[in-house]
């Protein structure tokens, strides 16, 4: 099994950590890379390539100038414990036993715009760059291109043939991925609420899901579709009458 997921905008790198546990990001090397574009250019550069606040741009500008490598466990923090927004909320990662994280670092991986890709345990420290962010980094125009070959070759490189592929990403993040060029089928589980007699997808209620979902399957060792139809976590039902593709089951609530 192989779990995509994305990357959150709020950070915590304050709470005590559960595990001394660390490992050393994957792409470290095009990571420093990335950051010298950005460490380059002033906050108003900032505020206005990402879209964000004055107080956040320099918020980040400061992330920027501070970057430092060697990674350890002084000025960085594993990814999992410091990604913060709804769908870590949902996979609550913090009461994971020590069996558990082994199953989450080995089968859990986060794309990120200056990461790459991230397992849970791989040591970040402090960024915000979203993956959309039309960044060029040399010759390569966009994040897209600088990451896709690699994230998708490495990617490949650790799945199985018939291993599962469950994709719970944004489509910004996912799209990092080329799953035309994956070895295997990828299974994009959806998220849908009842709201005034419509049956919908939000956004806050989805992604908390979808860190839920990452849940469901460490807590019961999931391995097969059929398995993950069994998701009943946050009060979801997976509802064949809206599941158009098997590839894409829908769960209701």
């Amino acid at each position: 099994m192989k779990i995509v997921i994305s990357p959150a905008k709020s950070l915590n790198f304050e709470s005590p950590l559960p595990t001394e546990r660390h490992s050393d990001p994957l792409f470290l090397d095009q990571a420093v890379k990335i950051n010298k574009v950005l460490a380059k250019k002033k906050p108003k550069a900032l505020s206005n390539l990402m879209g964000i606040s004055d107080t956040l741009a320099a918020l980040n500008w400061e992330r920027n100038q501070d970057f430092s490598i060697p990674f350890t466990p002084e000025n960085a923090r594993p990814a999992v414990f410091a990604f913060d927004g709804e769908v870590y909320q949902g996979l609550d990662a913090y009461t994971l036993k020590s069996g558990q994280l082994d199953a989450l670092q080995d089968s859990l991986r986060i794309l990120s715009g200056l990461y790459g890709l991230l397992r849970p345990l791989d040591l970040i420290q402090p960024y915000r760059l979203e993956m959309g962010t039309k960044l060029q980094v040399g010759r390569k125009k966009n994040l897209y291109e600088v990451w896709k070959g690699a994230v998708t070759k490495h990617l490949n490189e650790e799945l199985e043939e018939g291993e599962l592929f469950v994709n719970l990403a944004s489509n910004e993040y996912f799209s990092a991925v080329d799953s035309k060029q994956l070895k295997v089928p990828v299974v994009t589980p959806v998220f849908k609420d009842w709201s005034k007699d419509k049956l919908k997808v939000i956004s806050f209620y989805a992604k908390k899901a979808r860190g839920s979902m990452v849940r469901y399957i460490i807590d019961h060792h999931i391995e097969t579709l059929e398995q993950i139809r069994g998701f009943n976590y946050e009060g979801y039902e997976f509802s064949q009458e809206h599941t158009l593709k098997e590839s894409q089951p829908v769960f209701v609530r």
